[in-house]
């Protein structure tokens, strides 16, 4: 099977920022593959080139088997994308909003009403079809918004930011959708978030990128692997931080805040054994090692924001690049 997603030497420039820089990645199909990074670190950059919102300064990819540069078109017809910014027309109704990007998209007219109905269902708006979107709440807008970039079957699904600014509820929402695509496995989907939960609970795959590099892939778990090791505090008795401090499983130990702080390798598997060499313990707390500690690993030291004048030359360059 080939792969849903073929970069080779993808490159953006604007000016002198170089924002995605001669990146090379394979993403496969009916995966969902999270790319994370700080504002202005090329995500948004890397998604707009990939869907032909944007032209490469050089180099090129392959979406759905066809060539961003001189088949965007194509690459156009097998693609659905769901924006960081609400795209949906609030003078429509639901129905009317599906109706016309299934025109755009080229759905036969006969299946139109069908298909509308099911992406409805689907993301549970049946009930509010023909009402105006601009008495739509946040959460009901995204997911409208999904269902749009579904209806004409797309073979790579776009999720820029899906849950930005959404209350927890209705972000739990949303996630419920993605997993039902991924679930299907017959869509691929490229998901760019700053929530780090998010990414956890829905990528097969992360990509972490770096001033326009990808600086680590992985599975979530394995990127976790690599930061290694979890955080054990225990409130314990003076001296006992002179017990356990030499186990072969602790890698470091400190008094911090009137407790004991150990770094150690898989708590699940060590734990019994510290408590144990420990003795006498009045309270444990485990940390395991989560997506925000890869994070800061990975990137957190050496990710540098672009200033808000990149931010604002990129945008302005993509303005008129549409143009």
């Amino acid at each position: 099977m080939p792969p849903a997603i073929i970069t080779k030497d993808l490159t953006k420039r604007f000016g002198a920022l170089t924002a995605v820089d001669a990146i090379n990645l394979e993403i496969r199909e009916g995966e969902v593959f999270g790319l994370l990074g700080p504002n202005g670190a090329g995500k948004t950059t890397l998604i707009n080139l990939l869907s032909t919102l944007l032209k490469a300064t050089s180099g090129t990819a392959l979406v759905a088997g066809r060539d961003i540069t001189r088949e965007p078109l194509e690459v156009r017809r097998n693609i659905g994308i769901v924006f960081q910014e609400p795209s949906v027309d609030d003078l429509l109704t639901g129905r009317e909003n599906l109706w016309l990007h299934s025109l755009l998209y080229g759905v036969p007219r006969a299946e139109i009403n069908g298909r509308i109905e099911k992406m409805l269902e689907l993301v549970r708006l049946t009930a509010r079809a023909d009402s105006f979107v601009k008495t739509y709440s946040g959460g009901m807008r995204r997911r409208l918004e999904i269902a749009r970039g579904l209806i004409h079957r797309p073979k790579v699904l776009f999720l820029d930011e899906p849950t930005l600014g959404l209350d927890p509820a209705s972000r739990k929402d949303v996630w419920t959708y993605i997993r039902g695509l991924k679930d299907a496995g017959d869509t691929t989907i490229i998901l760019t978030t700053h929530y780090m939960e998010e990414a956890d609970s829905l990528s097969d795959r992360i990509g972490i990128i770096d001033q326009g590099h990808i600086i680590e892939l992985d599975t979530p778990s394995a990127l976790k692997r690599k930061v290694g090791q979890d955080i054990v505090y225990l409130t314990c008795p003076p001296g006992t931080l002179d017990k356990v401090k030499h186990l072969p499983f602790v890698s470091e130990g400190v008094e911090e805040d009137g407790r004991i702080r150990l770094t150690l390798d898989d708590s699940g598997r060590n734990l019994q054994a510290l408590l144990k060499a420990a003795g006498d313990v009045e309270e444990v707390e485990v940390r395991r090692v989560t997506l925000d500690d890869v994070f800061l690993k990975f990137a957190g030291h050496q990710i540098k924001d672009e200033t808000e004048n990149h931010s604002m030359f990129e945008r302005i360059a993509e303005s008129r690049n549409r143009r």
